[in-house]
């Protein structure tokens, strides 16, 4: 066990590593929560992170080396592109650090597995993102239909379709390559909330193509710039719940028809419109066949890194957090599923499960300070 590091007090210290694009989102948040501490940035670019440390205030920065070493640092925020995912949490495991992996956990459920187990062993934890899910708009769609809203839930129809983010995105490469095009990109938001309503994935059903072998690079310094296309553009799948429950799922970068955060789930009485489950805000709105009933979301709004808060404030705690590696694990291994169904044309049987998390407190601020002595 990490016994050094359980009786650590106050709030936790942190390392960012991966200081690309997302990594705005993240320390803009990251360093505003009093419960954390961002104490050096980290990057294979180190002049990369010496510019993020300086923009947010962090007070040291270099190399994954230097930020595993940290003496103060107990909790890994791994911001990598998704094909390093794996490496670097298993060497912030191997170095006795809590670690908190973007999407999805790492590139395959092998490795997945092999980490959580890595960590056990260890006596540290593994999290994962998506924490959107833990924002007032899924958040309150989750307390109203657990508190029977809509009659037990049956199914759900979810839809993600883009023209794809090499239009917007100025490094878009890795968005094309394993571990990325929209399913395992921007599948993880909407399968997580899924998840959360129905439980862990028993089996699926899919079909994937892949319209182009290349693509355009459309704004930033390397516009016009075509590049590779690896894995399928545009998926279609059918989810098969505990309990006779199924959603069907659609994921595609091939849409100039832009629809995204389309979630509906509908139950024995009525339909639930979530918000955008990407998003950390939003109405729920109510279908029962009368006038629609909408509900304003009520919780925490803050942004990427409430699951780091929500991780930091439960380990000091010693209770579950909630973005869980198992259920990043389950995620990841429904997507890795929905590929193998794909090119097999037949279904697979989700051989992974997890516990479903509890919704936060209505009154839970991430602003709130309750680590500091």
């Amino acid at each position: 066990m990490n016994q050094h590091r359980r009786d650590r007090r106050g709030p936790m210290g942190v390392a960012v590593i991966g200081c690309g694009v997302i990594s705005d989102q993240y320390l803009t948040t990251l360093t505003a929560f009093p419960d954390l501490r961002v104490l050096i940035c980290a990057d294979l670019d180190e002049e990369r992170a010496r510019a993020q440390a300086e923009r947010y205030g962090v007070p040291a920065s270099g190399g994954v080396t230097e930020a595993l070493g940290h003496p103060d640092v107990e909790l890994v925020v791994n911001l990598t592109v998704p094909a390093a995912h794996a490496e670097v949490a298993r060497a912030a495991v191997a170095a006795g650090r809590h670690v908190w992996n973007e999407k999805p956990l790492t590139g395959d459920t092998d490795s997945a597995r092999e980490l959580l187990e890595a960590a056990a062993a260890t006596g540290v934890r593994v999290g994962g993102a998506p924490d959107t899910f833990l924002g007032a708009g899924v958040q309150t769609s989750l307390r109203l239909i657990r508190q029977d809203a809509i009659g037990a839930p049956l199914s759900a129809l979810s839809l993600m379709q883009t023209a794809g983010p090499e239009s917007w995105h100025p490094s878009p490469e890795f968005l094309f390559r394993a571990g990325g095009g929209p399913l395992f990109d921007m599948g993880p938001y909407y399968l997580t909330a899924l998840v959360n309503v129905f439980g862990p994935v028993h089996r699926v059903s899919a079909v994937a193509t892949r319209s182009r072998e290349r693509r355009v690079i459309g704004s930033g310094p390397r516009a016009g710039t075509d590049f590779e296309v690896t894995v399928p553009t545009h998926v279609s799948a059918l989810l098969e719940f505990g309990g006779s429950r199924s959603a069907t799922a659609v994921f595609s970068f091939e849409s100039p028809q832009l629809r995204l955060g389309f979630v509906e789930i509908t139950g024995m009485d009525a339909t639930l419109v979530m918000p955008d489950p990407n998003h950390f805000d939003g109405a729920t709105r109510i279908e029962d066949g009368g006038p629609s009933r909408q509900e304003k979301a009520t919780g925490a709004v803050a942004g990427r890194g409430i699951g780091v808060v929500d991780m930091a404030r439960s380990i000091r705690a010693g209770v579950p957090h909630r973005a869980s590696g198992e259920l990043a694990l389950h995620v990841l291994d429904v997507m890795e599923a929905i590929s193998t169904a794909a090119d097999a044309s037949q279904p697979v049987v989700v051989e992974s499960r997890c516990q479903t998390p509890e919704p936060l407190p209505e009154d839970w601020d991430p602003y709130a300070g309750t680590l500091i002595p």
